[in-house]
């Protein structure tokens, strides 16, 4: 079957504009923030600071599917305000979860970019809805998802005429106990032969270890990927959801003065 999703010869990777950010071009692409919006405060501080640092792009979950329906799920529409709020004093881009079809529209009105997770990979009513908005998608793994469901998972999206997708490695499930997750960097060379989609990588969420993140994000630029999403929190220890796995703000500047020698080594730029 010829997937829309494939790359055909020598078709150029198809770039995905989020605000004024082009994702997919020479630039490296830096997305950060907290996982999960907690607050005014919190949130403002962390975008100023991964902006000043060279970030491009603002996440922070305002609804967020948790394993447990006992934690901390999100603030859901006061989320949202916060994340408009911050977006307009920063002009950063934002992407932000949406977990189901009924709250696309008012998802929309803050998002310039909708984040599939993990678990909502294989939604299909999900995947088809935010196809028909035509909004740029970030499209997660799913936890045990092969190379080709994901893509399968992408042509639910591609084929409502939404060709602005971004596919995220984020680790998957194996039998694997010391990291939260596997991360898989073949993934990201395999879908750039196989899709001209862009490519991120998501390390926090595949390694689940702060001390993990940094390495694994560089091994990422030089595989090839297009960009990374970073989970940044300005008091780890005090987050409410992802803790272990964010950077505080020195790692993160740290971590952002090694990205730049990589990616120049690999062809590609960094603001």
């Amino acid at each position: 079957m010829n997937l829309i999703a494939r790359r055909n010869n020598e078709q150029e990777t198809t770039t995905v504009r989020v605000g004024d950010v082009i994702i997919g071009g020479p630039q490296l692409v830096v997305i950060a923030g907290p996982c999960a919006i907690e607050s005014y405060e919190q949130l403002l501080s962390t975008a100023l600071e991964v902006q000043r640092l060279g970030a491009t792009m603002l996440r922070g979950g305002a609804y967020k599917p948790r394993t447990s329906p006992y934690s901390f799920r999100g603030k859901g529409e006061t989320g949202l305000e916060i994340l408009s709020q911050i977006k307009a004093l920063t002009g950063l881009p934002v992407v932000t979860e949406v977990m189901d079809a009924r709250d696309i529209e008012r998802v929309a009105d803050v998002a310039d970019m909708f984040q599939i997770g993990s678990r909502n990979m294989q939604n299909y009513t999900l995947l088809t809805e935010v196809g028909k908005t035509k909004r740029p998608v970030l499209l997660k793994r799913g936890l045990a998802a092969t190379i080709e469901e994901w893509i399968y998972a992408a042509e639910y999206i591609l084929s409502e005429g939404n060709d602005q997708v971004v596919l995220c490695e984020r680790g998957i499930r194996t039998f694997g106990t010391y990291t939260r997750n596997t991360v898989d960097i073949t993934a990201i060379p395999a879908l750039k032969e196989l899709t001209h989609l862009p490519v991120f990588l998501d390390p926090s969420h595949g390694t689940g270890r702060w001390s993990l993140v940094s390495p694994v994000a560089l091994a990422g630029i030089a595989a090839g990927a297009d960009g990374l999403m970073i989970e940044v929190h300005p008091q780890p220890d005090l987050a409410l959801s992802d803790g272990e796995q964010s950077l505080n703000f020195e790692h993160f500047a740290q971590l952002m003065e090694r990205v730049g020698p990589v990616a120049n080594a690999v062809g590609r730029e960094i603001i």
